[in-house]
């Protein structure tokens, strides 16, 4: 089978979206099968093109037997709507035009959680006259509206209706949260091609292993209970609410065990390093992204990692890729986020769940799991095991058994 896969995030960009796509098609040309990419120049978040590409309208390269083909679109920061939807159309508009130049396919996919790059994969399956597979990681325009990002009504109801033509035209779904499927079934879409791929991690990447001796040194961690938050920084994620947690802390006997790291960039960063300044928050630590070979030895510093959501109805229905690569670094999981992954945080025994922007009781867990080193262990033993049910190339394997549409 030849898959042809539309995504405006792949490698070597380091965030969740570009992970799943590029492990997910690793394992199928493992497994056989031909598999070509079309994505864009990589630059996220910064909007800056990566040392080594060119945003321009053609460049092909070969990543572990995928033939990746990067088209030009309009290249903007992770910030500001309006200029995010003309990056997002351009990608549209540029991926519908490569596609006639990839042949021999037997289907396409479209990526979410924007509906641009779904909309291209629709429009490439009536070209080519093959399935049309909807890739649903996040629940769009819905994730806008509750961040604030778009108030206009009218915009709204027009996205609603092509989100729901899109759901209506594709040959599968392939939903990221059990939560996503229901939600959509409540809306009249066919449950019975909707089919769940939860995140997961490569468990041949993320797993045990000491902490990198020369980071703790340069970071000046030695001998600190180091709890870090690692992905974007948006407005979606609350990263407030660490802050307090760390304020508070300090002011605390005992307080100056504890570091904070948070790691990667977006399009609130510069307020939070600003914020911290304010605050004089001496025990946290900001780190601008790093390329995806390093992100390890940073995930290595930590002792728990924070995973966070602002408190809103629409999160309690997404599960945060960052829980399974904790789970796979071994690192108990403090986790801000209610609904479904909160559930398998409890279920798997993998961390502590905390109300979301509830910086008091974020610092009352990271006292306990500094303070008892029985129940760290135990979190941690917890966290290694449960990190096999999430394995990447198990993963795709029901990923591409899902895709093998009649």
């Amino acid at each position: 089978m030849h898959i042809l896969f539309l995504t405006d995030n792949f490698p070597p960009e380091v965030n969740a979206p570009a992970s799943r796509t590029f492990e997910h098609c690793r394992e199928w040309v493992k497994a056989g099968h031909r598999v070509t990419v079309i994505t864009c120049a990589p630059n996220f978040p910064k909007g800056e093109v990566y040392p080594g590409y060119r945003n321009k309208l053609w460049q092909s390269e070969t990543m572990e037997g995928i033939r990746v083909i990067r088209v030009w679109t309009y290249i903007t920061a992770n910030q500001g709507f309006i200029k995010r939807i003309l990056d997002y159309q351009s990608f549209m508009v540029s991926a519908i035009l490569a596609s006639p130049f990839v042949r021999g396919v037997d289907l396409v996919i479209g990526t979410s959680p924007q509906l641009f790059t779904v909309c291209a994969a629709y429009l490439v399956s009536l070209l080519k006259r093959i399935p049309f597979v909807f890739e649903l990681r996040d629940l769009w325009p819905e994730s806008i509206k509750a961040v604030g990002a778009i108030q206009n009504s009218r915009t709204i109801r027009l996205l609603e209706k092509l989100e729901l033509f899109l759901y209506d035209k594709a040959a599968r779904i392939i939903s990221v949260t059990h939560s996503f499927r229901r939600i959509l079934a409540a809306r009249g879409v066919d449950s019975e091609k909707i089919e769940v791929i939860t995140n997961g991690v490569d468990t041949t990447r993320f797993q045990l292993q000491p902490k990198d001796a020369g980071l703790v040194k340069t970071l000046g961690l030695e001998g600190k209970f180091v709890a870090g938050y690692i992905g974007t920084h948006g407005m979606a994620h609350g990263l407030e609410t660490i802050l307090l947690a760390a304020e508070q802390l300090h002011r605390q006997p005992g307080g100056e065990a504890f570091r904070f790291i948070l790691l990667g960039d977006g399009a609130r960063k510069l307020e939070l390093r600003e914020q911290a300044r304010q605050m004089g928050l001496e025990n946290v630590i900001f780190i601008d992204s790093v390329p995806k070979e390093e992100v390890v030895k940073y995930w290595s510093l930590l002792d728990v990692s924070i995973i966070h959501l602002k408190k809103t109805e629409l999160f309690t229905t997404v599960i945060p890729s960052k829980l399974f690569e904790s789970m796979g670094m071994g690192i108990p999981v403090l986790h801000g986020v209610a609904g479904e992954s909160a559930e398998i945080v409890e279920r798997d025994g993998v961390g502590l769940v905390f109300e979301p922007e509830n910086a008091k009781q974020l610092c009352e867990h990271l006292s306990a799991l500094q303070a008892d080193s029985v129940l760290y262990e135990r979190l941690r033993q917890r966290a290694l095991s449960a990190a096999h049910q999430y394995d990447r190339s198990v993963l795709a394997g029901r990923m591409l058994a899902a895709l093998e549409i009649q």
